[in-house]
């Protein structure tokens, strides 16, 4: 059985207003559960009791009962991640401090914009377990110490020794996020690597960062025209090496949260009209192919025009999250589920469960909605939902939701709060 990944973050810091204000910064940033400590006493006594609980430690490195850094060797004994802070920084301490193992980063606390530099660094730790990272160097000890940095990080890292051997493991694996790659290797080089990866991902899908030694300035030019997004030079600071990972990982990720919010409906998450019709139809066009169940259903909140009259659209915003939210729990992770406009869902339903069992499957979401208890001041509000359906695969998505829209509208005639299949 594959253990859950640790989820809360370690706060070991003697001020108790700054040990404060960090916790609520990394709360607030990062969504993260903060166990605080304000000596190395207590960070041993919370160590032995929850050794697995912590996928990061933001550590000062003078403590009154561990002057020396004393709480970095401990924490780093754990096998914990370490933001070291510190009050004062030179090149000589600087040296130390990267020489340990597990230190992420330093934080010289200086000001506002340093705590909330270490609340976004949190941040991306915890983020990073989930992102994989291919490592592709000739020289297995140089991909060791590749690999060792990013593990740090949390990355998943993957291996290769060459271009060919990359592109293969690119195939395998396509949730790759970031590929590292060195330009003189034997069999196929940097950068016809990056030429060929390219054919398959692009910039928005793979990020990758081409590295070589300083002796031909050009090479740098050669790897970024053949398509990589970002280039080291070797010998790099191993702070540069992790700026340039992170702000190339954040950059995917802010490009799929742009392509993501243009498709998702902002009030309840879920997927929108735009959505249902570029992927719907291709799922309908495939059902229809194959001639495997598929089914559109229309799903309309009862009198819910009332309910923004009489309770105002705080609270009727408050009823489509509600209701958005149980309509998940009752589908299956195959059906696709969107917000149609308005009080209006749409449904579409694959498989067996769209022929056989559909009429079970759309009570079920009856009644998880007939349930529901929206909370209203002291009070709560109850809602409920018609639905209506259809199997018939005529001849579009579009002409299928008409038909399952007309089973609404008989459903409503006839009482609402009720399923009606066309």
């Amino acid at each position: 059985m594959i253990s859950a990944p640790p989820e809360k973050a370690l706060l070991v810091e003697d001020s108790r207003s700054l040990r404060q204000y960090l916790a609520e910064a990394i709360h607030e940033i990062a969504d993260i559960q903060v166990t605080s400590a304000g000596s190395l006493k207590q960070a041993r006594q919370l160590i032995d009791d929850q050794p697995q609980e912590y996928f990061v430690g933001i550590l000062d490195l003078n403590l009154p009962d561990a002057p020396d850094g004393e709480i970095v060797d401990l924490v780093a004994k754990a096998g914990i991640p370490i933001i070291v802070l510190t009050g004062f920084m030179d090149d000589s301490l600087r040296e130390r401090i990267l020489a340990k193992p597990n230190v992420i980063d330093y934080v010289v606390k200086t000001n506002a914009s340093e705590i909330d530099y270490v609340a976004r660094l949190v941040r991306r730790v915890h983020r990073n377990h989930q992102i994989k990272v291919l490592i592709v160097d000739d020289s297995s000890s140089f991909r060791l110490y590749l690999q060792q940095l990013l593990s740090t990080h949390r990355y998943q890292t993957l291996e290769a020794a060459n271009g060919e051997e990359a592109l293969k493991v690119l195939q395998q694996h396509p949730d790759i996020r970031l590929m590292l790659t060195d330009f003189h290797m034997p069999k196929m080089d940097g950068q016809t690597l990056i030429a060929q990866a390219r054919r398959h991902f692009d910039r928005n899908q793979l990020g990758i960062i081409g590295m070589s030694d300083q002796s031909a300035p050009i090479t740098s030019a050669k790897l970024l025209k053949a398509g990589a997004n970002d280039f080291i030079a070797k010998p790099f600071l191993i702070e540069e090496f992790y700026c340039r990972i992170t702000q190339n990982i954040e950059t995917l990720e802010f490009i799929h949260f742009m392509r993501d919010s243009a498709v998702r409906d902002f009030l309840t998450q879920l997927y929108n009209r735009r959505y249902l019709f570029d992927v719907g139809t291709k799922a309908y066009t495939h059902a229809k192919a194959q001639n495997s169940g598929f089914a559109a259903v229309v799903v309309d909140i009862d009198h819910f025009k009332q309910v923004n009259d009489t309770h105002g659209h705080f609270i009727g915003d408050r009823v489509l999250q509600h209701v958005a939210k149980a309509m998940q729990k009752s589908t299956h992770k195959e059906d696709l589920l969107v917000r149609y406009g308005g009080e209006e869902f749409c449904l579409l339903i694959h498989g067996e469960r769209a022929s056989e069992h559909l009429a079970e499957e759309l009570e079920r979401i009856r009644r998880a909605i007939a349930e529901l208890e929206v909370p209203n001041g002291n009070e709560v509000l109850k809602v409920t939902a018609s639905l209506g359906a259809t199997v018939n695969k005529t001849s579009s998505l579009s002409a299928m939701i008409d038909i399952a829209d007309a089973a609404l509208y008989l459903a409503k005639t006839e009482g609402r709060d009720r399923v009606r299949i066309s």
